[in-house]
C-alpha cells in the first residue's frame, strides 16, 4: 500500500492550506509547458534524423554494410521518436498514439524498432509528481477529496498523453480508476499540434499509405473535447448504458466526474499490446471479433463512435469480454453510419462499377467535373472490400503492407485514382476509425467473420 493510501486509512492527509503551494514549481511540472521549450524539443526530431542520415552515408563511404547502417539508423530514430513524444506528452504523445495503430503497414524490414517505440506510446509515459497530483485533485474535487476514498494509490497505474490513472477504493468499497489531467495539458496540445503540422511530411515516412496532415488537423479540431473530462464522462455513461449486460463488451461505469478528473469503476484485464505481442491464436481471433463488433455496432446501439482506437484503450478480461476505456473522443451519429456507405461497399464488392460511380457522384465522393474511369475506381476500392468477400478473413501485416504500398506508390494508377476521389467531411472520422481498427486487427493477426458482422450492423450492405 502506498504512503498516501496509508494516510487515507488513518484519516490524516494534510490538505493544501498555504496559497504558496499553488505556485507552479518548474521542477514539479508534469510536462514542459512553455511553447518555446516544446517547439525546440519537437524540432529535434527532424534535425536528429537528418543528422543520423548524413552520418549513415559517411559510414557507407567507408565500406560498412548498408543494411546494417539502415537498421541502426531506424532503431535510433525510433528511440528518439519515443523519447520526444513520450516525454512531452500532450499533443505530441496523442499524435504518437494515433500513429501506433498504423505500424502494421510499415514493411517488416523497417518495422521492428518503430513497433517497439510506438507500442510504448499506447499506455506508458513518465508520471507527474505526487505533489502535483494532489493539487489537481484538491482543485477539482475539493479540499476534502480524501474523504471520498478509503484508499488511494499515489503511484499511477497508467500515464498517457493528457492524463494519468490512479487505482483507488471509493468510500463505498468499490475499486475505482481515478483519471487526473496534467496541468498545462491544454497549452501543450495547442503548441504541439501547431508545430507537428509543420513536420507532417516527415512523419509520413512512418505510416505509408496514411495521410498524416488530415490526421493532425482532426486531432486539433477535437482538442477541446479531449480536454473536457465532464464531456468524456457523459460519453462513457452513454456507452455503458448501450452495452449494459452485453456478453462481449464491457464499458466501466462512471462514479464521479469533474472538468479535469473522472472516476470510473476499476477493471482488470490483459492489455491488447500484450495480446498482440504474445497472445494465443484463439485469443487473438476472439479479441479481433469483439473489437469489430464494437466498432460496427456502436453507431446503432449508442449512436456514437469511439474515435480513439489504439491498443492502449482496450483490455481483454478474464471472463472473455473486451473492456473499452477512454471516451474523450467520440463522433455523434444520431442516424448511425449512413446507409449509402454500406451500399457503396456492397457495389464495390460485387464489381458493379457503373452503379458504384453513380452513387459516388451523387454523395460527393467524386467532385463535379472530375473525370474518372469506373474500372480504375473499382480497381482501387476492390482490395479494401476483400475482407468481406469470404466467410472469414485473416487480417495480416503483409496484407496491410500491400494495401499501403499500392496506395502510397506515387507512380501507380491507384495513387492517382485516390487523389481524384473526395472524402466528404462527415465521412473523415468514420474512415479514420475504420482504418485504425483495421490496423489493430492486422497487429493481432486475427482471422474473423468480418462479413457477417458488417451484414448485421451496417445499413445498406445486406440489401
Amino acid at each position: 500500500m502506498s504512503g498516501c493510501a496509508r494516510r487515507l486509512r488513518q484519516g490524516r492527509i494534510n490538505q493544501v492550506t498555504d496559497s504558496r503551494d499553488w505556485i507552479d514549481d518548474r521542477a514539479d511540472a508534469a510536462m514542459p509547458r512553455k511553447g518555446a521549450a516544446r517547439t525546440a524539443k519537437l524540432a529535434s526530431i527532424p534535425l536528429g534524423m537528418a543528422g543520423r542520415a548524413v552520418g549513415g552515408w559517411g559510414r557507407r563511404l567507408t565500406g560498412q554494410n548498408a543494411d546494417e547502417i539502415s537498421a541502426a539508423l531506424s532503431a535510433k530514430a525510433a528511440e528518439q521518436l519515443f523519447e520526444v513524444l513520450g516525454t512531452l506528452k500532450g499533443g505530441a504523445m496523442k499524435f504518437g498514439q494515433a500513429l501506433s495503430v498504423f505500424e502494421a503497414a510499415v514493411p517488416d524490414e523497417l518495422a521492428a524498432p518503430y513497433r517497439e517505440a510506438l507500442t510504448k506510446l499506447q499506455s506508458g509515459a513518465p508520471p507527474m509528481p505526487i505533489r502535483q497530483t494532489h493539487r489537481v485533485l484538491t482543485e477539482q474535487l475539493g479540499r476534502s477529496w480524501t474523504s471520498r476514498f478509503s484508499e488511494f494509490n499515489d503511484q499511477p497505474a497508467a500515464a498517457a498523453s493528457i492524463g494519468q490513472v490512479h487505482r483507488a477504493v471509493w468510500h463505498d468499497g468499490r475499486e475505482v480508476a481515478v483519471k487526473v489531467q496534467y496541468p498545462g495539458a491544454d497549452e501543450a496540445l495547442r503548441s504541439d499540434l501547431k508545430q507537428l503540422q509543420r513536420f507532417s511530411r516527415l512523419f509520413q515516412a512512418f505510416v505509408p499509405g496514411t495521410e498524416v496532415k488530415p490526421l493532425l488537423a482532426e486531432l486539433a479540431a477535437r482538442m477541446d473535447e479531449e480536454l473536457d473530462y465532464l464531456a468524456e464522462a457523459e460519453n462513457q455513461r452513454a456507452f455503458a448504458k448501450a452495452f449494459e449486460g452485453d456478453p462481449g463488451v464491457l464499458v466501466p461505469r462512471v462514479v464521479a466526474s469533474a472538468p479535469k478528473v473522472v472516476v470510473t469503476e476499476w477493471v482488470t484485464g490483459t492489455p491488447l499490446a500484450d495480446i498482440i505481442k504474445s497472445g494465443e491464436i484463439a485469443t487473438r481471433n476472439e479479441v479481433g471479433r469483439l473489437l469489430t463488433e464494437f466498432h460496427y455496432s456502436s453507431p446503432v446501439r449508442a449512436h456514437l463512435l469511439h474515435t480513439d482506437p489504439h491498443p492502449g484503450n482496450f483490455m481483454f478480461t478474464a471472463d472473455g469480454r473486451l473492456c473499452v476505456i477512454d471516451f474523450g473522443g467520440v463522433s455523434r451519429l444520431p442516424d448511425g453510419i449512413p446507409r449509402h456507405f454500406g451500399e457503396m461497399t456492397r457495389l464495390a464488392l460485387d464489381g458493379k462499377s457503373a452503379e458504384l460511380m453513380t452513387l459516388l457522384r451523387s454523395w460527393g465522393f467524386i467532385r463535379e467535373g472530375t473525370e474518372l474511369s469506373a474500372d480504375d475506381v473499382l480497381s482501387y476500392l476492390a482490395p479494401f472490400t476483400e475482407p468481406l468477400a469470404t466467410e472469414t478473413f485473416h487480417f495480416t501485416r503483409r496484407w496491410l503492407q500491400k494495401q499501403a504500398g499500392r496506395v502510397g506508390d506515387t507512380r501507380g494508377r491507384d495513387f492517382r485514382t485516390s487523389r481524384s476521389l473526395n472524402l466528404p467531411p462527415e465521412y473523415l472520422m468514420i474512415h479514420r476509425v475504420t482504418a485504425g481498427s483495421t490496423g489493430i486487427l492486422c497487429q493481432l493477426d486475427a482471422e474473423i467473420p468480418a462479413r457477417a458482422i458488417v451484414e448485421r450492423w451496417q445499413p445498406g450492405f445486406a440489401d
